[in-house]
């Protein structure tokens, strides 16, 4: 595995890092504050290739990999994890889901908006009585005809309510049978496909979350990807790449709060000198390098496994896992640094600190990261 960066890749991490210093570092504390989601951000983003960054050109794509996509998201968290949120949800979960199980005319008629940032994509799968358990959801959908009735709630979904397309797994077979469900792409303005609240959340406040309801919408049979039956076995097949965006979007956060805190450790004095010449201060500073370098090596480990059906799932759980918990002892220990003004909403860190304790939550706790590597561990 070659851990050089091309020229190429390096011009993609440059230009991600000139657009989110202009694009979204003026405006990161302000978007917090407001909760407010800034949908023309993602469609300048559209602009420069970065809502399409796996889609194939003849989709209307960057047609990157997952190294320029780990780079990408990283590069966008360091300054925001929210907006990195937002960029992940729709490119590794939506949009994903349907460049891996659509059909060709599918492909055709939805990936070229959402690649150019024209549409934003969301994915439904959670559910308020169903995260981690998916397999008891209870939205589920009927067929009549030519079409199917879905009925039912999904909750916790990144662009709830300003997505112009969702991919949702509903139940289409028996409680619990993994083939019993049916994934299905429903268009905004499709009767009976509502927003419903909007989550008032602790961080990732600049990245929509709310509750999308399905009340008798009728959703023609073209619209399924792939085979009915199919959904919940492809959404975990997305959950792996889903994985590594998390990760990705960990990394950067905590790359985030440790500059600051590197910066805040060099300008603060005490005792007559810079804190930074405190060995406290400093074997914290080491601790914080040392763990997000092993985070990045996780996540080009997952990378490069991706395409592996035998060991993607055990690599993306590692180093999801790995990235979200450092991501969250990173940015306490950033906290910790700054003191009392590590509690302030003026610097940095207490953002970072608020928002990086989603990534050992969203797309599977560390929970069931662990219970996904002991059982790949254990069956053999």
């Amino acid at each position: 595995m070659n851990l050089d960066f091309s020229e190429q890749q390096l011009m993609i991490q440059q230009m991600v890092l000139d657009f989110a210093n202009k694009e979204i570092k003026p405006h990161f504390q302000k978007w917090d504050e407001d909760q407010f989601f800034p949908v023309d951000l993602f469609k300048k983003a559209g602009e420069l290739g970065l809502m399409g960054v796996l889609v194939p050109p003849e989709y209307g794509g960057a047609g990157l990999g997952y190294i320029e996509y780990i780079l990408i998201i990283e590069e966008i968290s360091k300054v925001c994890g929210a907006v990195g949120l937002s960029f992940a949800a729709h490119n590794s979960l939506c949009v994903n889901h349907i460049l891996k199980f659509a059909s060709e005319s599918q492909k055709d008629k939805w990936l070229p908006n959402l690649a150019s940032g024209k549409w934003i994509g969301s994915w439904g799968l959670t559910e308020p009585n169903t995260g981690s358990d998916a397999m008891r959801m209870k939205c589920v959908a009927e067929k009549d005809g030519d079409y199917w009735i879905l009925n039912g709630s999904k909750n916790f979904i990144t662009h709830g309510i300003s997505s112009d397309i969702i991919v949702v797994i509903v139940r289409t077979g028996e409680l619990l049978d993994s083939h019993g469900m049916t994934a299905f792409a429903v268009e905004r303005g499709t009767k009976g496909f509502n927003a419903g609240k909007k989550e008032d959340k602790l961080g990732m406040r600049a990245s929509e979350t709310a509750e999308v309801i399905f009340d008798n919408c009728r959703v023609h049979k073209d619209n399924i990807l792939g085979r009915v039956g199919e959904g919940f076995i492809q959404s975990m097949k997305i959950l792996d790449g889903g994985r590594i965006s998390i990760g990705a979007m960990a990394l950067g956060m905590a790359e985030g709060a440790m500059n600051a805190a590197v910066d805040y450790s060099k300008q603060r004095e005490q005792f007559g000198k810079a804190i930074s010449k405190f060995q406290g201060i400093s074997f914290k500073l080491a601790d914080m390098a040392t763990e997000i370098e092993a985070s990045r090596l996780l996540l080009y480990k997952a990378a490069h496994h991706i395409k592996d059906p035998k060991n993607s799932n055990y690599f993306s759980a590692i180093a999801k896992y790995k990235a979200s918990e450092v991501a969250v002892a990173v940015a306490n220990d950033a906290v910790q640094v700054f003191g009392g003004y590590g509690y302030i909403k003026e610097f940095p860190v207490e953002k970072f600190y608020r928002d990086s304790k989603l990534s050992t939550i969203g797309e599977g706790t560390s929970e069931i990261q662990k219970l996904v590597i002991s059982r790949a561990i254990l069956k053999n």
